[in-house]
């Protein structure tokens, strides 16, 4: 089987409570891979997802969701010793905020020995993140390990810096991301990360380094603050686009989806940008990481309607 995209990395069963007076229930899914592959899948592409997740009721609900969104799991082991991971978001006056039952999960054993080398030779491009890499030694070497053998059949390498400090110490994490940084064709960095990473906030500066670690493509997310598309040659900055925002869990995750989505159709990294930012903003106007995430009409009509608005 071809595939356009393959996802590597930790999915996660999401519990959300809107209001600190209300129950927690279980909305939906997360972890940010998974999210991403989500995210593509509604937007067309042929998606894979490798991983480990436990012989448990969580599990099963991470496989009956890619059934649905039709995402490839034929590389997803079972572990009948180790928990599928779990997180909770609260909301409140101040955000979101993230609780995680993930320490001895199932993902986090994922190891170069659970590779399928024809799987990952069979893809276009393959992603991961610096959280596949955080949440164990054994996955930060089978993100590595992935890497090369895609590289080697010729897909493409995309990487999310996406720093959780709780993971794991700055000096590694550092170290981690930017050797994966320079082993990527398309770096998909949060301006929020590369201040921890870099203590550097000013996104041109932002840019000038990551171009100078080897990917020929950088889209900085900036928040609130829209995105930056950049290469060697050219860089465009996206504003903003106005929406009801109530949650902004998956708008990374979405961002990304959305441009290797866009990316591989066009080949454009700033028509991929441009497209990526209407998609983030969408996916903001929902409760969970991949409820809201929209689908290819979705984003084509909101982008029609910005453009008639200016």
């Amino acid at each position: 089987m071809r595939l356009d995209l393959l996802c590597v990395g930790e999915p996660l069963v999401e519990l959300n409570q809107a209001r600190p007076e209300e129950p927690w229930v279980l909305l939906g899914f997360g972890g940010d891979t998974s999210n991403c592959a989500v995210a593509a899948a509604r937007l067309g592409l042929k998606v894979g997802y490798l991983t480990r997740i436990g012989a448990d009721a969580f599990g099963d609900f991470l496989l009956a969701l890619w059934r649905r969104e039709g995402i490839d799991h034929a590389a997803v082991i079972r572990d009948p010793t180790a928990p599928t991971g779990a997180y909770f978001v609260r909301h409140g006056p101040e955000g979101h905020s993230f609780s995680y039952l993930r320490q001895g999960s199932a993902a986090s054993r994922l190891g170069p020995e659970d590779l399928p080398e024809a799987y990952v030779r069979s893809t276009r491009i393959l992603h991961a993140s610096a959280i596949s890499q955080a949440i164990s030694t054994s996955a930060c070497d089978a993100v590595f390990c992935a890497f090369e053998l895609a590289r080697a059949a010729g897909a493409l390498i995309s990487y999310d810096t996406n720093y959780r400090a709780r993971l794991w110490p700055v000096p590694r994490a550092r170290a981690i991301v930017r050797e994966a940084a320079s082993m990527a064709d398309i770096l998909l960095p949060g301006l929020e990360d590369m201040r921890a990473l870099l203590d550097q906030d000013d996104p041109d500066a932002v840019v000038d380094r990551l171009l100078g670690w080897g990917p020929k493509i950088v889209a900085l997310t900036l928040g609130a603050e829209g995105a930056l598309i950049a290469t060697r040659d050219r860089r465009v900055r996206l504003a903003p686009h106005p929406v009801q925002a109530v949650d902004a869990t998956g708008a990374g995750d979405a961002f990304d989806g959305a441009f290797l989505a866009e990316y591989l159709r066009t080949g454009d990294p700033f028509a991929a940008g441009r497209f990526a930012n209407a998609a983030a903003a969408l996916a903001t106007t929902g409760f969970g990481a991949v409820a809201p995430l929209p689908t290819r009409a979705q984003v084509e009509a909101f982008l029609r309607e910005r453009d008639l608005e200016h």
